[in-house]
């Protein structure tokens, strides 16, 4: 027998919660798949004990709560299909720990029936699942309790909110004396439960129990457990120091048992005194071989035992682990997420490390699966590419090279949307806004899943996909709160509704959790909440949701007394999740082993409600149900379910239990400590036949552990016997036929009182019924009516066929009904119900589609485009593609199976292609077409534009690309103060500027997701006069041709030519062109008071001072320092022989070239100046594109 308790990363998610749990990143407007898987083996998350205290809180008000027991192997998942629970997908990293986790600080605010958890209390729930990441449970049979110690007593809710209240009358419990004080409802009702379960007043029932207390760790407030098993004794105890202040364990002591936790050895010297541990890890195939994780703040270490924790070996590592996945069959192979997003292998158990690949998206990396893929050292994994955009790739354990990846999904996938579950791989595909879900079942080829037509996902949820189909979790555009169950054909491809308006809440890290629960033990049996006219019901269904009913109320309360309860109006209702505080258990259990019974909180009335919870159990798989409790207790289960252990939920402490050998009718009262415990976490022995428990606590706030083994072995009175057993017909209200058979359990008689012990096991028989209606669901296509009748729903044309229809083939013709999943009827109404074979018919093609495989509808130059061709309807085998990509190539393809991985093509130049696929046969054709956007990335642009412009004088705005070609561009132009932008697709425009002054322009250009801009500033004048200006030589060698440089230069020019003239500052302006060879140009403007603004005036005093420049300039009078040793000669430009000015940043664009040429000569040929316009224009600027102008 082994327990093994060690952590898991979002254990609170995968393991404790009874719901579907996932990460809302897609949120109301964006659709997503999640799943959770309920194999057993490939992941393993950490067993442990999590035992925390709030060191923050008051002292004086001090809580002890207990949480968690039980049979690992129920809780996270047993070998048999129909109990385990849906807690990790198959290689999922969720189940690896995460070691921030552990540091979460617990929730002390509420204790509405969060206590200690039964060993299987959450075995059969399969509703767990964090976003499109698969989680799947470990095969081992150890176990998983969660319990915290704060300084905070909160309150509880109805009439037991007064803590004394809520006490028995033992005094050994912490009761304080009624004298004085009105005796409460609750200390009556308890009286007589005293008297009910144990008779006449008689001695003290007392349990075979031994307590240790792990001296020196009383400040330590987290601890991790793990009872190895196979038939050995050892316990081992991690404690540590989490200072909730620093964020990190500042202590931690090893302690370890080898008798059964009787006694502990602190092993601190044997791994290192100043060593502190963080996390403890377990091989689920080997449970000898133990890890241990040091605290990555203080070293990044491993310390790996092979002798059950005896001694340990150090390891360093070059790393941050932060979650670990282990290989369901190899015991040494682990995979290792690192905090920088990489993902490592050992198969050494983590002695070796090898880097596997970069940039691994989060818990989506999964082991192969025998059986389906090719090798078992085979890894799934998503990569991330850029934000929006990853990839699904396959890759070698140890050789994770290009040339040995695989990519068996064509194209680009939804960050965080891979998931590999069982035989299933699903991802997601977004196309402007839309999501598109693919399924790939056996390996096979992804096909998108076919929800009914007007479904409109906002999210999607995979919930299982064991015995050969999904479960899916639905919010349709028209829920918020709510979702919709839709199961799948086993092609996972085809689904109909099996429940509506399923009951969802927001949980702990913004997960959302759906209240589904599988009853464990019995095939088909699912519990769910739905809610109705604002009213939340419990419904049970026994076939896989074809049909759900209500429960039914118990007929007489716990004291006796008639309880009116008429369906529908009033019904049993039965909470199904945990409470949103991670670290507390839940509140329904039932057992592989103990088929039948179901212990559960929960309420009676019209509604579900949190008010005066009661605990209830059902004996008959929910036929009848009897109340047990009328406070929250949590149940747990002994050996294999022939007895039941209750722990009452009180923030007080408590010496008392309670054991039922009767399937709860009968309850008596044990102690099993002399002292009142504030009671932390309970741990099970590991195994069905649990036996043994342990009972972790403290007696107050500042003592050591206390640690309470309990053998209940002394309280049997044998061994069981073939005549102590009698059998259990499984029925739904008397109908004995469910799933197609009638089954017969071997159960143990509620009269006998004894040890089943390991050799137990569940026996039952079954016989084959007749199929009848209700063994078939709707197909695909068709809804149930008011009669009961399945119908084709208004979209739907039941005459479609798949598009693998062959003819001269086969095709199976739905009748409107398929047998329900798993079930095994026989005969019957199945010639009438089942699906024809008929004869495919030759028939034109229908329904073609051409998608690329990224969903978009644009591509980068010189990339490989993968274009989809589907054909919904026609004889894919003789149907001929043809794929004209709009460049002048064009490829046909016989039949439509031949192109199923795609069709690869390069476009060799930026445009827009129309993409065209044709798809033929002898009875007609089918066309699909695209228009493709190839583009090329825009590196940067330039702005030409006049430094100088005439007033009232048209001037062009030209905006240069580089490359010159990038696809559809869009300009955005600012001119001076507007507030509303000219948008054009043309590079160029013409202005017309008004008044005189400094006019900003600003021009952005949008290609594809770039959008780059560029700012000139343009000086409008009525008057002015111009010249070009040349350097000497050395000034090329010193010109690095940014623009920055330009404008330092300018100003330098400009202070020459002042010294040198004596023109005034606002009279002069200079601008530095760009290219090379380096050249400027100078402009003069009239001084306004001189000329009077006349244009005869002006003109001759621009002339006299164009001369007194120019002379300047040729007696070399002009001249500057650049630099020390390096003198600049300023010179006019010869008009006849104006350099050819470069007007790219880096000098290599022609068009640039061309353009700036043709503007300098037009400026050194011409004097301009221009007269003042007879008709002032009405508005400052008006531009307008080039390509108008006439």
């Amino acid at each position: 027998m082994e327990r093994g308790v060690i952590f898991w990363p979002k254990w609170h998610s995968a393991l404790w919660f009874s719901r579907l749990m996932i990460l809302c990143l897609f949120y109301a407007a964006k659709a997503e798949i999640t799943c959770r898987s309920c194999q057993p083996g490939n992941k393993w998350r950490a067993q442990q004990l999590l035992l925390k205290f709030d060191a923050n809180e008051s002292a004086k008000e001090f809580k002890g709560e207990v949480f968690g027991h039980g049979d690992w192997e129920e809780r996270s998942g047993t070998t048999s299909a129909e109990s385990r629970q849906l807690v990790c997908a198959t290689g999922t990293a969720e189940c690896a720990s995460d070691p921030k986790e552990l540091r979460l600080k617990r929730n002390t605010d509420n204790l509405n029936a969060k206590g200690v958890t039964g060993a299987s209390e959450y075995a059969k729930n399969k509703v767990s699942h964090v976003k499109m990441s698969g989680q799947q449970k470990t095969s081992d049979g150890t176990g998983f309790i969660s319990a915290t110690r704060n300084r905070k007593r909160p309150r509880r809710n109805s009439d037991k909110d007064d803590p004394a209240s809520a006490q028995t009358q033992d005094p050994g419990d912490g009761t304080r004396s009624a004298a004085g004080r009105r005796v409460t409802r609750s200390e009556l009702r308890w009286s007589r439960e005293e008297r009910r379960a144990v008779g006449p007043r008689q001695e003290e029932l007392k349990l075979n129990s031994s307590t240790f207390a792990l001296t020196g760790d009383s400040s330590h407030n987290q601890a991790m457990v793990h009872w190895s098993g196979q038939n050995s004794s050892v316990i081992l105890m991690l404690t540590k120091l989490f200072d909730f202040n620093l964020n990190s364990v500042t202590e931690s002591s090893l302690w370890r048992s080898t008798d059964y936790g009787a006694t502990y050895q602190k092993l601190n010297d044997k791994v290192g005194a100043k060593t502190i541990l963080s996390y403890l890890y377990v091989s689920p195939n080997n449970k000898r071989k133990i890890m241990l994780l040091t605290d990555p703040e203080v070293e990044s270490s491993l310390l790996i035992s092979s002798d059950e924790g005896a001694t340990y070996q150090k390891y360093r590592l070059s790393f941050y682990i932060l979650s670990l996945l282990f290989h369901p069959e190899q015991e040494d192979w682990i995979l290792a997420y690192s905090h920088d997003q990489k993902l490592y292998s050992s198969v050494e158990f983590g002695r070796k490390w090898q880097l596997v690949h970069e940039r691994v998206a989060p818990n989506r990396f999964y082991w192969s699966k025998m059986g389906l893929d090719k090798e078992p050292g085979l890894i799934h994994l998503e990569t991330s590419i850029s934000e929006g955009q990853a990839l699904y790739v396959t890759c070698k354990l140890q050789n994770c090279t290009d040339a040995n990846k695989g990519k068996p999904f064509p194209g680009y996938i939804d960050p965080n949307s891979l998931v590999v579950q069982d035989e299933y791989v699903f991802v997601q595909v977004s196309t402007a806004g839309k999501p598109i879900y693919y399924v790939s079942a056996k390996r096979d080829v992804f096909t998108p899943m076919k929800l009914p037509k007007y479904t409109l996902p906002k999210d999607l949820h995979v919930i299982s996909t064991d015995e050969n189909r999904v479960v899916a979790a639905v919010q349709e555009w028209n829920q918020n709160e709510t979702y919709n169950l839709y199961v799948s054909d086993m092609s996972g491809v085809y689904y109909t509704l099996a429940l509506e308006n399923v009951v969802s809440s927001m949980g702990p890290e913004g997960n959302v959790m759906v209240d589904l629960y599988e009853i464990a033990g019995i095939k088909g049996m699912f519990l769910a909440n739905k809610k109705t006219d604002n009213q939340v019901k419990t419904y049970i269904t026994y076939n896989r949701g074809r049909d759900w009913r209500l429960l039914q109320a118990p007929s007489r309360d716990l004291r006796g007394n008639s309880i009116h309860c008429v369906l529908p109006y009033c019904s049993l209702h039965l909470h199904l999740h945990v409470s949103a505080n991670p670290y507390t258990s839940g509140n329904i259990a039932s057992r592989d082993s103990a088929p039948g019974i179901i212990v559960a909180s929960g309420s009676i009335g019209s509604e579900l409600t949190t008010n005066n919870v009661s605990v209830f159990i059902t004996s008959d798989a929910g036929n009848t149900w009897r109340q047990i409790f009328d406070e929250e207790y949590a149940v747990l289960y002994l050996d294999q379910g022939g007895a039941l252990v209750a722990i009452r939920h009180t923030p007080l402490p408590i010496r008392h239990l309670w054991l039922s050998f009767d399937e709860g009718r009968q309850w008596n009262k044990y102690s099993f400590t002399n002292t009142p415990l504030f009671v932390d976490g309970v741990l099970g022995e590991p195994g069905e036949e649990t036996l043994i428990m342990t009972i972790f606590g403290h007696v107050s706030h500042r003592s050591e552990w206390q640690l309470v083994k309990i053998d209940f072995r002394s309280i049997f009175n044998k061994r069981c016997t073939e005549a102590d057993y009698q059998t259990w017909h499984l029925h739904n209200q008397g109908e004995p036929c469910l799933m197609g058979v009638k089954r017969i359990y071997r159960k143990l008689k509620p009269t006998s009182r004894c040890v089943m012990g390991k050799t137990y096991s569940v026996s039952m028989t079954s016989g084959p019924c007749d199929c009848t209606e209700a063994d078939f669901e709707c197909d695909y296509g068709y809804e149930r009516r008011t009669d009961g009748k399945c119908a084709p729903a208004f979209w739907f044309n039941p005459s479609s066929m798949s598009r693998s229809c062959t003819t001269g083939m086969t095709f199976l013709n739905s009748t409107g009904y398929r047998k329900v999943v798993s079930n095994n009827c026989t005969a019957g109404v199945s010639v009438e119900y089942t699906a024809r074979k008929q004869q495919c018919p030759v028939q034109a093609p229908k329904g073609l589609h051409l998608v690329t495989s990224e969903g978009t509808l644009m591509a980068t130059l010189g990339t490989n485009v993968t274009f989809l061709v589907f054909l919904e309807e026609g004889d894919g085998a003789r149907t001929s593609i043809t794929l004209d990509f709009g460049d002048g190539h064009a490829l046909t393809y016989s039949n439509v199976s031949s192109i199923e991985d795609g069709i690869k093509h390069i476009y060799k130049a930026v445009g827009i292609y129309r993409v065209t696929a044709t798809g033929e046969n002898s009875l007609g054709s089918e066309t699909a077409m695209l228009y493709l956007h190839v583009t090329c990335q825009l590196e940067y642009i330039h702005l030409s534009a006049p430094f100088v412009a005439v007033r009232n004088k048209e001037v062009n705005l030209t905006a240069v690309l580089w490359p010159s070609q990038v696809g559809t561009v869009t300009y955005i132009w600012w001119i001076g103060n507007n507030t509303e932008p000219v948008i054009t697709l043309e590079g160029s425009v013409a202005c017309t500027f008004s008044r005189e002054g400094i006019t900003t322009v600003t021009v952005q250009v949008s290609a594809g997701n770039t959008i780059l801009q560029d700012r000139k500033t343009i000086a409008v004048h009525e008057y002015f006069r111009s010249h070009l200006l040349t350097f000497s030589s050395n000034m090329d060698d010193h010109n690095p041709d940014v623009a920055e440089w330009r404008l330092d230069m300018s100003r330098v020019i400009r202070s020459a030519l002042i010294q040198a003239t004596g023109v005034r500052e606002d009279q002069l302006l200079v601008t530095v062109l760009p290219g090379l060879p380096t050249a400027a140009e100078f402009f003069l403007l009239p001084d306004k008071q001189l000329t009077e603004g006349k244009p005869e005036k002006s003109s001759a005093h621009l002339d006299q001072l164009s001369e007194v420049l120019l002379s300047a300039l040729n007696q070399n009078l002009v001249q500057f320092t650049l630099r020390p040793g390096v003198q600049v000669t300023v010179y006019a430009a010869h008009l006849s022989a104006a350099p050819l000015v470069d007007t790219s940043e880096n000098h290599s664009g022609s068009a640039m070239l061309m353009l700036l040429s043709v503007v300098v000569v037009g400026l050194a040929v011409f004097v301009i100046y221009k007269f003042k316009r007879s008709q002032a224009s009405t508005s400052m600027r008006r531009c307008r594109t080039k390509k108008n102008k006439k």
